[in-house]
C-alpha cells in the first residue's frame, strides 16, 4: 500500500484545475454510489403527494443520491436504500408536492 503524498505548502496556495490537485480524499473508486447504501443515515424521508405531482423531473434532476429516478417519463418510487433524507427534493419541487416527515413515524 503506497503512502498518501499530501502537497507542500506552496502547492496548496497555489490555484489549479481539478486534474491538478496534488491530493484528494478519495477512498473509493469512481461511480461506486450504488455500493454504499446510505438511507440508514436518514432522518427525515420523503414524501410525494401524488394528486400535486406534475413529473416535473426537477426532483430527480437535483437529488445529489439518485434516489428519485425516472423511466419513459414517469416518477419511480424513491429508492430509500439511498436517500439520506436531505430535502433538497422537497426545496426543488416547484408544485410542493414533496414533504419531508421524520424517519421515526415510518417505524
Amino acid at each position: 500500500m503506497m503512502a498518501a503524498k499530501f502537497p507542500s505548502k506552496e502547492q496548496l496556495k497555489r490555484k489549479c484545475g481539478w486534474r491538478e490537485i496534488p491530493a484528494a480524499g478519495i477512498i473509493t473508486r469512481a461511480a461506486s454510489a450504488l455500493d454504499h447504501k446510505t438511507g440508514s443515515w436518514r432522518a427525515f424521508r420523503p414524501v410525494i403527494d401524488e394528486k400535486k405531482c406534475i413529473q416535473c423531473a426537477f426532483c430527480a434532476a437535483y437529488c445529489p443520491d439518485n434516489a428519485v429516478r425516472f423511466v419513459k417519463g414517469k416518477r419511480t418510487p424513491i429508492n430509500l436504500d439511498y436517500c439520506k433524507g436531505c430535502g433538497i427534493c422537497a426545496q426543488t419541487c416547484p408544485v410542493k408536492a414533496i414533504t419531508m416527515v421524520e424517519e421515526a413515524k415510518f417505524g
